[in-house]
């Protein structure tokens, strides 16, 4: 269970991943070790994952993002299961969400232009068996971006 100060110190690790206990312990207004104690029992308890770092896909030469919706043609168990391994297999496809409603998935795509998205939806994804319809937008601006999740101590 969460409290206050846990609270504080997941939003804080949330914004800066770096920051040292003795960073923390200022933030929360503990020892650097009461704080570092706090992390490490936050990470083995599962709340913290991991760390990353965040990188710019513009940076790297991957200038086209996109999210592509994909319909699949059949549900059978072993169909499903070899398009989520060819899923995984593409390093441009960055995560997938499987969804309720109209599309099956939902995927989140980088790539170095247009035409590497082209090839990607009609060289990769409409020739598998699986697929029956793909929808794909590309992202135009970024207003708001893995934003912090919001932690409320209970």
């Amino acid at each position: 269970m969460l409290d206050s100060l846990d609270s504080r110190l997941l939003t804080a690790l949330q914004k800066n991943a770096h920051l040292t206990a003795q960073e923390l312990g200022e933030i929360l207004h503990l020892s650097a070790s009461q704080a570092g104690r706090r992390r490490q029992r936050l990470e083995s308890e599962g709340y913290i994952k991991d760390y990353r770092a965040n990188l710019d896909p513009a940076k790297l030469g991957l200038k086209v993002e996109a999210f592509i919706q994909i319909t699949t043609a059949t549900h059978d168990p072993a169909t499903a299961t070899a398009f989520m391994n060819h899923l995984r297999a593409q390093e441009n496809i960055t995560a997938v969400w499987t969804l309720t409603g109209e599309a099956d998935y939902l995927l989140r795509v980088f790539c170095a232009d247009l035409p590497a998205l082209n090839d990607l939806v009609h060289k990769v994804l409409l020739p598998h068996p699986a697929v029956s319809r793909v929808h794909s937008q590309i992202v135009m601006d970024k207003i708001k971006t893995d934003a912090p999740l919001p932690v409320a101590s209970v």
